[in-house]
């Protein structure tokens, strides 16, 4: 478990023994693990000259493991970012090498829902400026909600416009994962139907989930690299987004009129969500729900929900 951190199998098992009792001779060592005396001792000696153990007299006593394997833990995590920006470097220049000899390596197909994911999330955490997003409803590889990646790629100032299908709202947990992605920043908007699955990361990379592999019955995707097709794809995007509603749940209200419940409210039912799942999110009663738009219907002079809608796009109550 500790072989990250740079122990061997026999340092950690020795180690975890000294833990559990604060302090043994060799000899103790030995007898617990199964071990020659010499054995315990090469070992013991390898610890000490790593500063996790001391010596005193015929004993070995632990450091305490928060102290002494904490340095261990972040100059991992160090190795770790460094080997992760060797990589993304090398596939950025085996991608291009490829384009450069083969243009039939600007579309590569990725199988399986476990590799799926992978890529979904090794494009927003190589992404640098942008990443747009279609999320249609009954994810294949990857809940929306299961998304950290957004959220460290968020925090660096990556900015991210996401489209969500609505009936994609309507699934457990969606609506309050969502509203912490806009409270992050992310810029999010909502529409009935998306033609297909897609991510694109900077205008040069997308992922776009295809079919099941009619073999295997395995989830596949395609991977385009940087190509009029990337650019088809973001026009394509712009196209739906153009279209869409905005969803601005957690956000400050742009007029004073409007409390941000209010707000959220009005987000959610131009978006599409029904009032069972407006009221879950709320915190409120389906009935508070309904009380609630009765009252914006008669502030907008509206007669029905689609007036409302509509008002509520003429006053620009959701702007800003």
């Amino acid at each position: 478990m500790l072989e990250a951190l740079g122990l061997t199998a026999d340092e950690e098992r020795v180690f975890r023994v000294l833990v559990g009792g604060y302090r043994a001779a060799a000899g103790e060592v030995a007898t617990r693990l199964g071990l020659t005396v010499a054995e315990a001792e090469r070992v013991l000696g390898s610890l000490v000259a790593k500063r996790l153990v001391s010596r005193t007299g015929e004993h070995y006593v632990p450091a305490p493991p928060d102290v002494s394997l904490g340095p261990l833990l972040r100059h991992g995590q160090s190795e770790l970012e460094r080997a992760r920006a060797a990589v993304t470097e090398l596939a950025e220049q085996y991608r291009d090498s490829a384009r450069r000899r083969d243009s039939s390596r600007l579309v590569e197909v990725v199988t399986g829902a476990e590799a799926i994911r992978q890529q979904a999330l090794s494009l927003q955490r190589d992404a640098r400026e942008e990443v747009l997003w279609f999320c249609r409803e009954a994810p294949i590889a990857m809940p929306a909600a299961d998304n950290d990646e957004e959220f460290r790629a968020l925090a660096r100032g990556v900015r991210f416009r996401v489209l969500y299908e609505t009936a994609l709202l309507e699934e457990p947990g969606a609506i309050a994962g969502l509203a912490e992605g806009i409270r992050l920043g992310e810029r999010a908007r909502t529409i009935a139907k998306l033609p297909v699955r897609l991510a694109v990361a900077d205008r040069a990379l997308a992922l776009c989930p295809l079919a099941d592999d009619e073999a295997t019955g395995e989830p596949t995707a395609a991977l385009v690299l940087g190509s009029s097709l990337v650019t088809a794809l973001v026009a394509l995007f712009e196209s739906y987004w153009e279209r869409a509603s905005p969803l601005r749940i957690d956000g400050v209200p742009a007029d004073a009129q409007l409390s941000p419940d209010e707000r959220r409210l009005l987000s959610l039912l131009v978006g599409g969500v029904s009032d069972k799942s407006i009221a879950k999110h709320l915190g409120v009663s389906h009935r508070t729900v309904q009380r609630r738009l009765q009252d914006l219907m008669q502030r907008a002079d509206a007669q029905s929900r689609m007036q409302l809608a509509w008002q509520v796009a003429k006053l620009g109550w959701l702007d800003g």
